[in-house]
């Protein structure tokens, strides 16, 4: 059997994109995307973070870099930001300071990937991004972006959107093409997941831009009760092509881990359920590959 690493291995090199997403906060976007991009750097891919989440930079946080984000905005060292990308000024910024734009944006973590944080320029963002009357021009400022400066230096580009449908997001769906929707197991997220497919229908059909629903990843699943079950196997069912092969159990430690600005991957005596988030992780990281690259 392969290897995880000697499956990456033989993939094409073209930069793979995707965006954690759901019009839901708290069902682990930011959890999923930062262990699955430490996933395929264990394999040995060149992973790029983005956080576009929002102002209290999560991301950051969960892989214990916020106070030198936090101390750069405070000393007013923090332009160019994520939210500077956007601008239409951002080509001629690009040219003035040459490697500098898109190095000065990218801190580098202790688990092998690389990190874009968010900025509080993400505040006003969706408003300034609303001001743009061609929708075209408004939701592929981010897409220019990363065809332009990132794809050339990356295997693949995870960005975490923020929890609710709005220019933000758009730009995150538009730019990658590709969504990781986690979901809990509850109906909610079951009505939020069959909303998002629906608008991934009409971003078609409107644009003529084809946007996939990549991965369905149950997430803090507790197979202790009957309702996880039932909607474990409910989202296997009306998911069938986009369903993760694993998923995540709940698990205490890597709430844990979060708080102490790592993930599981870090952790040196993780628990049983750690262990098995790990082993889940990996595998649909793995997946994740796979369909990004048409292989699955």
């Amino acid at each position: 059997m392969q290897t995880f690493a000697q499956t990456v291995t033989q993939m094409s090199t073209t930069t793979k994109r995707a965006a954690t997403f759901l019009d839901k906060g708290g069902t682990g976007k930011t959890t999923s995307a930062a262990h699955l991009g430490v996933a395929l750097a264990e394999a040995g891919e060149d992973v790029l973070l983005i956080d576009l989440a929002g102002k209290q930079g999560d991301l950051a946080k969960h892989f214990g870099v916020w106070e030198e984000v936090q101390e750069q905005i405070d000393e007013g060292d923090d332009w160019p930001n994520i939210s500077t990308v956007f601008a239409e000024e951002w080509d001629q910024i690009a040219t003035k300071l040459g490697d500098a734009a898109v190095e000065s944006l990218i801190i580098e973590t202790d688990e092998g990937v690389d990190l874009i944080p968010a900025h509080p320029g993400l505040d006003s963002l969706d408003a300034d991004l609303g001001n743009i009357d061609d929708a075209r021009e408004r939701y592929s400022r981010l897409e220019q972006f990363l065809d332009e400066y990132i794809d050339d230096s990356y295997d693949t580009v995870i960005i975490d959107l923020p929890g609710l449908t709005n220019n933000v997001s758009y730009n995150g769906l538009w730019a990658t093409k590709h969504v990781i929707a986690p979901v809990e197991m509850g109906p909610f997220e079951s009505e939020q997941a069959a909303a998002l497919r629906n608008d991934l229908e009409k971003i078609h059909d409107r644009f003529n831009v084809a946007v996939e629903l990549a991965m369905v990843l149950p997430n803090k699943v507790d197979r202790r009760t009957n309702l996880a079950n039932e909607y474990l196997e409910t989202f296997g069912e009306d998911y069938a092509d986009a369903i993760a092969p694993a998923h995540v159990p709940v698990s205490q430690d890597i709430r844990n881990a979060a708080d102490d600005g790592q993930t599981v991957f870090a952790l040196e005596e993780p628990s049983t359920t750690a262990e098995r988030a790990r082993e889940a992780f990996l595998e649909n990281a793995s997946a994740l590959q796979r369909r990004l690259d048409g292989s699955a």
